[in-house]
């Protein structure tokens, strides 16, 4: 390979992504070296494996580590246990029909650590059906992924259609080898274009050698490469041969691969021996060589060089790359082809020729036209090969790097003085109104659309209960609106809390969930131990006990732990509330018994599955054991809080909480979606448990947390405006939901205060109204 060429003079790409094209040129490490070099997972086939995928691997890792040394690849190559291969130089292999061999890797790649995972996505290369199996992984990496997606159907079948709606919607960047493959998964997938990156397949830099043909007398070789299979389409080749031979009787057709190894193992030699007896009753048997090799690239190379015109007669019109095709633009060869989707794209700029599939006529039309006239012929492989300079390997290395470069994130380094900053207000009062909070954004926008609900709420009281307003007039106003919407929402007809209010103030439903009805109970317990309004204290007071035995029928883990914990701050401030220590004492126990039945050597939890809101649990046994004098309770559920924080810390030592995909993944902890509530609950949870041992241990796992929400997470992105007081939706695959709802701005909010408690001196004073700490609008 040679040095890259001025990319300065080279013609824009078709995508033209801002973050990788300028003035039409990739970014390129010779341009302005990458400040670190990246670690990434390559995916896919991988040599000495026989087909396209597996060579197309091989090259990216070889024109990388000659144009591009600051990537570094470990390969997971996919192992193919029919057709077995020693792979040397990887990282792992990939059995491919075994679905725990790429959580495997998955779980590899997260200790590696590496900057990016880069997938070869073809469909059949991957075990499952259709190869969902490769879903396996992409769900369980915290590493971005980016999908080389090799083809895009527009007719998929609806198990292909779901696969890869799956990876686009998991995917930070979506490779794909023509402007045709990017606007179709824009139409039939709804990708975001801005995340597509359109690279042309690689191909080697070489001289141009041209057609040896001086006249029309002159033998003429053509030429078709690849593993043999009904889909190539050769049929039409060979039936075009009689009328090219007629005309120039010197024509050789070589035919160059072995049969695809499923089609070999499936159906052995019968497409071949189909075309042998073709070739033999239309009397051109012996214009046609074999050769019946996967050929190594050098020798694949010299080959085309040698062809006047490459033939790619394909059936299938949705291929959206050939590696071939590619390497014979490169090299300067005059084309015919079937319009599929990459020679559609590729042939108009080199003067190559078009024709239907199955029309031996047009092929042999197009084939004698170049023959005929030498001089045409040079000039469209002069024009051919100035096209393929776009595509040489140095230039796919530096596009392709630049993606994996934009992609590539690692967790922001997060201040002293960005812990300290004292959210704002105004994100949570263009929230409010006078019916109560509601409860979801678009973008920083209060969404109308889904009206209110008992949760947020319930958390909302409990923030003003936290706050350092400036009066207690400010306090009052506040934690009526929020105290009111708990009032409502008591239906004493059923004796049990609603939860969804529509914003026309109309009930959704005439009973809520276990959770929200645990966690009313909580806010009450809450005001009524750390409200500074002495009525607000009396009112939540009185609801308490009207509402409290409820909790007692609780089934819900979650819904349990919410209610304990309100049950404890009403005992701490009167251990003589005879409902709120029924609660403690039954939830205590319900949940030490869920503990005792669940826990196994390596896994000590409450459940087979973690869910939302996790270190409740064990924060709630923590309290229900301090309060109840159960020394048993406080140490499991400090062992247990140990056990999960140990699963929410990346391998660089930040916080990864659990993602929402867990739930209902049995003895599974995925990485995403993370949500703002598990970073409020580790918070909480440290704090409690430091309370009771004292250890600075908790108090770095409560600071790990917090600093996730500045950008201390796995993609790199903060999420909140401390200003504003704002916290958006989470962190995806793709970076950070850019909606703003009640649940993730409480989250924020009363996760500083968490941890400001803990930084808190014992025995300081709460600070009163009008304090240095106030937090009122700005």
């Amino acid at each position: 390979m040679q040095k890259p060429i001025d990319r300065a003079a080279a013609e824009p790409q078709a995508n033209a992504l801002a973050t990788i094209f300028q003035f039409g040129t990739a970014k390129s490490s010779h341009d302005s070296p990458s400040p670190q070099s990246l670690r990434v997972a390559l995916v896919g086939n991988y040599t000495p494996q026989r087909c396209g995928i597996a060579t197309f691997t091989s090259d990216v890792v070889e024109s990388f580590g000659e144009f591009e040394p600051d990537v570094r690849f470990d390969v997971h190559a996919i192992y193919d246990s029919t057709n077995p291969v020693i792979h040397e130089g990887v990282r792992n292999e990939i059995e491919r029909e075994d679905i725990d061999a790429y959580r495997y890797a998955a779980r590899l790649m997260n200790e590696d650590r590496v900057s990016a995972v880069w997938v070869q996505h073809e469909f059949g290369i991957f075990g499952g059906d259709s190869g969902e199996h490769i879903l396996e992984l992409v769900d369980r990496v915290a590493a971005p992924v980016a999908v080389t997606m090799h083809t895009v159907l527009s007719d998929p079948t609806p198990k292909q259609a779901q696969i890869t709606l799956h990876l686009v919607r998991k995917a930070s960047a979506l490779m794909v080898m023509s402007q045709l493959g990017c606007d179709l998964l824009v139409r039939r997938y709804g990708a975001d274009r801005q995340r597509i990156h359109v690279i042309e397949h690689g191909a080697p830099d070489r001289q141009l050698r041209l057609s040896r043909l001086a006249s029309a007398g002159t033998s003429a070789r053509l030429m078709t490469f690849g593993l043999l299979g009904p889909g190539k389409g050769l049929e039409s080749a060979i039936a075009a041969l009689p009328a090219i031979v007629a005309r120039h009787p010197a024509t050789i057709y070589r035919i160059v691969g072995m049969a695809h190894p499923h089609q070999l193992r499936d159906h052995g030699e019968e497409y071949r021996e189909s075309l042998v007896a073709l070739a033999d009753r239309l009397g051109v048997a012996d214009h046609i060589e074999w050769d019946n090799r996967f050929v190594s690239t050098e020798e694949l190379l010299e080959q085309l060089e040698a062809c006047d015109i490459y033939l790619t007669p394909y059936l299938n019109l949705q291929q959206s790359t050939s590696g071939t095709l590619s390497y014979a633009v490169a090299l300067g060869r005059a084309v015919i082809s079937t319009p599929y989707t990459h020679a559609l794209e590729l042939l108009p700029d080199t003067g190559g020729s078009l024709v239907e599939p199955n029309d031996p006529a047009a092929i042999a039309r197009a084939v004698n036209r170049l023959l005929d006239s030498p001089d045409e012929l040079e000039a469209v492989q002069l024009k051919s090969y100035r096209r393929g300079r776009k595509t040489i390997w140095s230039n796919f290395a530096a596009y392709s790097g630049a993606m994996l470069e934009s992609i590539a994130s690692a967790p922001a380094e997060v201040s002293a003085t960005q812990l300290r900053a004292v959210p704002g207000l105004v994100a949570f009062e263009a929230m409010c109104d006078d019916t109560g909070m509601l409860q979801h954004g678009i973008g920083l926008i209060p969404d109308r659309r889904h009206g209110y609900c008992l949760d947020d709420c319930a958390r909302a009281l409990m923030l003003v209960n936290r706050v350092s307003w400036r009066s207690g007039g400010e306090e009052l106003v506040r934690a009526t609106r929020f105290a009111s919407f708990i009032q409502h929402a008591w239906n004493e007809d059923r004796h049990i809390f609603r939860n969804f209010m529509r914003f026309e103030r109309t009930w959704c439903e005439e009973t809520g969930s276990q959770d929200s009805n645990g966690r009313a109970i909580w806010a009450l317990g809450d005001t009524a131990a750390n409200s500074r309004v002495e009525e607000v204290r009396q009112w939540a007071e009185k609801l308490f006990g009207t509402v409290a035995d409820i909790a007692l029928e609780f089934q819900s883990p979650r819904a349990i732990a919410f209610a304990s914990l309100g049950a404890a701050s009403m005992l701490e401030r009167d251990p003589d509330k005879a409902p709120a220590r029924a609660i403690a004492e039954s939830s205590g126990r319900t949940l030490y018994s869920l503990l005792c039945s669940a826990r196994r050597p390596d896994w000590a939890w409450f459940e087979a599955v973690v869910a939302y809101d996790n270190p409740r649990l064990p924060q709630a046994l923590i309290e229900c054991g301090g309060v109840c004098g159960q020394p048993t309770w406080i140490e499991s559920g400090l062992e247990t809080l140990r056990w999960i924080l140990e699963r929410q810390v990346g391998k660089g030592g930040y916080f990864r909480p659990v993602g929402c995909e867990s739930f209902g993944r049995v003895g599974e902890i995925l990485p995403f979606d993370q949500q703002p509530l598990e970073a409020w609950a580790t918070i909480d949870a440290c704090r409690t448990a430091m309370q009771i041992d004292g250890s600075r241990e908790w108090a770095e796992h409560a600071a790990r947390a917090l600093r996730w929400f500045h950008g201390a997470n796995d993609r790199g992105v903060a999420l909140v405006n401390a200003r504003l007081g704002s916290c958006l939706d989470g962190v995806t695959p793709i970076g950070a939901n850019g909606n703003c709802g009640a649940e993730s701005l409480l989250a924020y909010q009363l996760a500083y205060y968490g941890y400001d408690a803990i930084g808190a001196e014992e025995g300081t004073a709460r600070p009163e109204y009008g304090g240095a700490r106030s937090a009122h609008i700005a």
